[in-house]
């Protein structure tokens, strides 16, 4: 005769399953905003949009004539000769203004738009925590950091290949280097502009717990993003200038030289790292003792 089977040892077995550790927890978390962040079709839009730069700027070269030295953005007038430098053209239009306009729309969401569609207390009753929290929500914009500059510059490389000539680049040291290493030059400024682009980030994050509107964070990280190239740009303030998380933006022109120059990687990581602390801890101080829950 069968032997009957105790209908309690379902309960049993998961019973005896570890429990999850918060270092698991805090990864399962990180890989749903992941998947949230990359799946949703706003992301993919600004992403498409950023993509759209070096594409509009190669077409406009191609069906154009020659462009005159000196004239448009930097290396623009190069593109006819290398179709690399549409990458390097489209990397530097787009970060003052495509780029913090991305980053300020993922950033200025990351807790706004949780409290806006009221999953923010669910996060919250989950066993999340609000540190693990607001440490995902930032990892995940820094994320779309990384992939935002890529995006750019892997467009760039692939429609500059497309349209026109590939060789050897002439960096602005004068020195020659081959398409393989001009490409991994293109990764390396992606890589500094992601860097450039923590601060605003950290920014974005304590703005966005300021609120539960999503579009008032989006918005106001944005104009602080304005707001700070335009007083890099003011001669009177020039003591000012080291102290704002866009003045180094520009400086991955050291990265076109040969040999590297790593200067103002580490003045910009320095920068960087001062805001994403500051702000950080605002974002913190505000986060941990707001009423979400009532």
């Amino acid at each position: 005769m069968p032997s009957s089977v105790p209908a309690d040892i379902p309960e049993t077995a998961k019973a005896a399953r570890p429990a999850p550790t918060p270092r698991s927890q805090g990864l399962s978390l990180l890989g749903s905003e992941l998947r949230v962040l990359f799946g949703r079709r706003r992301t993919w839009a600004l992403l498409l949009a950023l993509a759209a730069i070096p594409v509009l700027i190669a077409v406009a070269v191609k069906v154009s004539s020659a462009v005159p030295p000196g004239r448009g953005p930097a290396f623009l007038d190069r593109i006819t000769q290398n179709g690399l430098f549409v990458a390097f053209t489209a990397m530097l239009v787009s970060v003052p203004l495509f780029m913090p306009l991305a980053v300020g729309v993922v950033a200025g969401d990351t807790i706004a738009g949780e409290a806006n569609l009221g999953t923010l207390r669910y996060l919250l009753v989950a066993p999340a925590g609000r540190v693990r929290l607001l440490l995902v929500k930032y990892a995940g914009a820094l994320a779309f950091c990384i992939v935002a500059p890529l995006t750019v510059g892997l467009a760039g490389a692939a429609i500059g290949a497309a349209l026109f000539p590939v060789g050897p680049v002439t960096l602005l040291s004068g020195g020659v280097v081959q398409p393989g290493e001009a490409f991994l030059r293109i990764v390396l400024i992606a890589a500094y502009l992601a860097l450039s682009l923590a601060g605003l980030s950290a920014i974005g994050l304590f703005l966005s717990t300021l609120t539960v509107v999503p579009v008032g964070a989006m918005a106001a990280t944005v104009v602080v993003s304005v707001v700070s190239e335009v007083l890099d740009q003011l001669p009177q303030l020039e003591w000012l200038h080291p102290w704002l998380f866009s003045h180094y933006w520009l400086g991955f022109a050291d990265v076109l030289r040969q040999p590297l120059v790593w200067d103002s990687f580490g003045s910009n990581a320095l920068l960087q790292a001062g805001y994403v602390a500051v702000f950080g801890v605002l974002a913190y101080g505000q986060f941990v003792t707001k009423d979400i829950l009532s």
